[in-house]
């Protein structure tokens, strides 16, 4: 670590700094002593909390000739401590070391006993290397130093950031999970659902699928009419009274029998969106071909985790529409007869966005590494994406290859750059320890 003693400026050095600065050890760890004269030893600092308690636990010291194991709190003044009231708060009873950079007060426990205290010093540029990324307005706060990072950095934060965006839809997938009292075929039914729906009518999808339980549509999978009636019905466009269209008749009529039968309650029509959407993608289409893949699918999640090749999946989505749908895009109005298939690149967004996330966290919770591989294998094997962020990214010299490196640079950008967490990311961690002159 490179290392030059220089006197820190303390205006506006965020804690969160100081974190880094001690998680690294990027300080100056000669002659530590406390306030009281000890010399300390840093053996390890610990794993970095980010939830409420003490900034670091299970950290290493020595403090003259005794080690002592527990946990290390850091502050800027040493006073912070009463500003934070931990000293009414036994959960910072164990910490064995409080890091600051001004030592102006002597710290205790809840029982009276003394914390030892040091202070932190650490070169001047570290800190300027991390405002000036902070301050940074371009696209990305390292735009342009990007061509200084190490290829090997980029390739293994890549590597790590592609399973880190997997694993970012967990809560997601588990809460729901839990909601359905553990049962993967309905969790995943309506997590499909809202991805039929993509962005602009992901939500009307997602409740459609939880005001239709796959009990009932197992009752009615062979039947594509009644499918449709039901789907159609509960999203709420039966309530309208279109007397010229013989098959939406036919559609209401079924799905006021099926109503009755299974006591449903559609959700409201409103919520469905038309508007600057291309007919194609008309949520009337989506739900017809929803339809058409549950009746073509029996235990559809089961199905998924039989299949071991790509080609399988886009074979399993590939959906086309026929009879009544092959010239309409909505009920009463006729269209010209034009193909209605789920194209490729909506497969490899429903591949991507629920198949792989629900492979891995089902390998995951299960314990069967085989899923989180193929999973993996999955992403690998699919093209690289096309869109506003992967193209920027293109633009800055970073080269893609498939869908696990776009959905890395994607996660990087929106969970990273986005919210400026260069402290947290390998690509920001080599620059802010980056020598001047380099």
């Amino acid at each position: 670590m490179w290392f030059k003693k220089k006197n820190i400026q303390m205006k506006n050095v965020p804690e969160a700094f100081l974190h880094y600065v001690w998680k690294y050890k990027y300080f100056d760890q000669t002659n530590l002593t406390t306030q009281e004269g000890e010399q300390i030893e840093i053996l390890t600092p610990g794993q970095h909390n980010r939830d409420a308690g003490p900034d670091f636990f299970n950290a290493k010291i020595k403090i003259d000739d005794t080690t002592w194991a527990g946990n290390v709190e850091i502050h800027i003044h040493s006073s912070d401590w009463y500003r934070h009231n931990h000293h009414e708060d036994k959960s910072y009873d164990n910490v064995i070391l409080q890091v600051v950079l001004v030592n102006d007060q002597k710290v205790e426990r809840t029982n009276g006993s003394q914390i030892p205290t040091i202070e932190m010093n650490f070169n001047q540029d570290l800190l300027n290397n991390y405002q000036n990324l902070l301050d940074s307005e371009q696209w990305i706060a390292c735009e342009d130093k990007l061509s200084c990072i190490d290829p090997l950095t980029l390739v293994f934060w890549i590597d790590k950031l592609g399973v880190e965006r997997i694993e970012s839809k967990y809560n997601s997938i588990n809460n729901a999970l839990k909601a359905n009292n553990n049962d993967w075929e309905t969790t995943f039914y309506q997590k499909l659902a809202r991805n039929f729906g993509f962005k602009t009518n992901g939500e009307p999808f997602e409740l459609l699928a939880k005001s239709l339980p796959v009990e009932y549509l197992a009752k009615c999978k062979d039947n594509l009419t009644q499918l449709e009636a039901l789907f159609f019905g509960q999203g709420g466009f039966f309530e309208s009274q279109l007397t010229e269209d013989p098959y939406y008749i036919e559609l209401k009529k079924e799905y006021e029998y099926l109503r009755h039968r299974f006591q449903l309650a559609p959700i409201e029509s409103h919520l469905w969106k038309f508007s600057k959407l291309r007919p194609i993608n008309f949520p009337t289409i989506r739900i017809a071909q929803f339809a058409k893949l549950i009746h073509r699918s029996n235990r559809l999640f089961s199905r998924i985790l039989e299949i071991s090749e790509l080609n399988e999946l886009f074979t399993l989505f590939n959906i086309e529409l026929d009879g009544y749908w092959q010239n309409h895009y909505t009920f009463r109005k006729n269209s010209p007869e034009r193909q209605k298939k789920l194209g490729k690149q909506a497969i490899t967004t429903i591949i991507i966005n629920t198949v792989i996330p629900f492979l891995f966290i089902f390998g995951e919770k299960k314990n069967k590494k085989e899923f989180k591989d193929k999973a993996v294998q999955f992403l690998h094997d699919l093209p690289a994406e096309n869109n506003k962020i992967t193209k920027k990214w293109e633009s800055l010299g970073i080269e893609q290859d498939n869908a696990y490196q776009t959905q890395a640079l994607i996660h990087l950008k929106n969970n990273y750059c986005e919210q400026k967490k260069c402290l947290d990311c390998r690509i920001g961690n080599q620059l802010i320890n980056q020598k001047k002159n380099e």
